[in-house]
């Protein structure tokens, strides 16, 4: 649905271009004073449509670093639709000034073995993932990956556990609370399920990330408030269990939309551990016209009141993780702001500093960009 939108979005956007009227750069931004916390070190990019081995390479969503092979892992947010559900491998060598070098592709299988149906062509009972996260585990040398699922034909957001070969292991069970009511009086909304997932440093946790609210905890993002409560959950990789989940408030949307009523939207977009116990959310919002804004935030999880077993999200009966900004992407010097998704922790620099690497999702539309940029962090005092 989303991809959808902003296909039609992105033309209006490009003819309101020709008038002069917008352009793919956020409304220009001010640092705050005194030490920037990120600092740009590279930008490069992939061709529309490059083809990796016959697939058609986009939709890039997840992204993570394998240190052993010295290669990001690249999962792409297609539904089987173009080609089976996958993921790739690249290489990035510093200093970075040529894209990621692509290595291979890996097939994700379904239960049972074999490549996921087309979502236009599954049978109805039959879920078609749409992956939007994953996780290297390193000690076991698995990947984790996140499913958005698909509320309109029945299926709820979903972890997933593969070999490096594609192989399904597992199928998380999740709480209830994620599963899709085709009333939509609760649950998921389509589309904005599972969006983040990140590692606990030690392995022996996820966290998952909702995109937006469900429906009995809040309303979407606008440009005049912010959303409900997203709820970010943990996971105990061992017994696969949920064992603590907090509440995170995104931003009211930051830009307006040039034609009033058309599209626009806020809302996580990926999560990444700093430690046992600090997250990094990053907030991705779109409006049609107007361009993208990307927000990375700060949280610290035991400052949240845990409500894993609060069945809807009010003002009163929970205390949501407080965020500090730690930067606004329009400060960075990007040659442009897309539909970034996938983040995380590149090889150490040189000076013992962490490498932040940041993907796009070009959503298979030729009007964005599959866009890979890499930071020096640097954290705070």
């Amino acid at each position: 649905m989303r991809r959808r939108l902003l296909a039609g979005a992105g033309a209006m956007a490009a003819g309101l271009a020709g008038l002069g009227l917008a352009g793919c750069r956020s409304p220009a931004a001010i640092p705050p004073a005194g030490p920037q916390r990120l600092r740009r070190l590279a930008e490069a990019h992939w061709p529309y449509r490059l083809n990796i081995q016959g697939t058609t390479a986009g939709g890039l969503s997840g992204i993570d670093y394998d240190a052993k092979r010295s290669e990001y892992l690249l999962l792409s947010d297609d539904r089987s639709d173009l080609d089976p559900a996958r993921f790739y491998a690249a290489q990035w060598a510093p200093p970075w000034a040529q894209p990621p070098e692509p290595k291979g592709v890996v097939q994700l299988q379904r239960p049972g073995g074999g490549p996921w149906p087309a979502r236009r062509r599954a049978e109805p009972g039959t879920p078609v993932p749409d992956p939007e996260s994953l996780r290297l585990r390193p000690g076991a040398g698995t990947l984790l990956w996140t499913s958005e699922g698909d509320v309109g034909r029945g299926f709820g957001p979903a972890l997933y556990e593969s070999a490096r070969d594609g192989r399904l292991l597992r199928e998380f069970a999740l709480p209830a609370m994620f599963n899709p009511d085709p009333a939509q009086r609760r649950g998921p909304r389509d589309n904005l399920g599972l969006e983040g997932l990140a590692l606990a440093p030690d392995g022996r946790h996820a966290w998952l990330a909702m995109e937006n609210a469900l429906i009995q905890d809040g309303p979407v993002p606008t440009t005049r408030a912010p959303g409900g409560p997203c709820r970010l959950t943990r996971i105990d990789l061992e017994t696969g269990q949920a064992t603590r989940q907090i509440a995170y408030v995104p931003d009211a949307i930051p830009l307006r939309p040039l034609i009033p009523g058309s599209h626009a939207d806020n809302g996580i977009s990926e999560i990444l551990m700093l430690d046992a116990d600090r997250m990094l959310v990053l907030e991705r919002a779109y409006a049609t016209g107007a361009g993208n804004s990307l927000r990375l935030y700060e949280i610290d999880t035991r400052n949240a009141t845990d409500v894993l077993a609060i069945d809807a999200l009010a003002a009163d009966n929970h205390r949501a993780a407080p965020k500090t900004l730690v930067a606004d992407f329009a400060w960075l010097g990007l040659s442009r702001l897309d539909n970034t998704e996938g983040m995380c922790w590149g090889p150490p620099l040189p000076d013992g500093k962490r490498m932040l690497v940041v993907v796009s999702d070009d959503n298979f539309n030729p009007l964005q960009t599959t866009q890979f940029a890499a930071f020096e962090y640097t954290d705070r005092p």
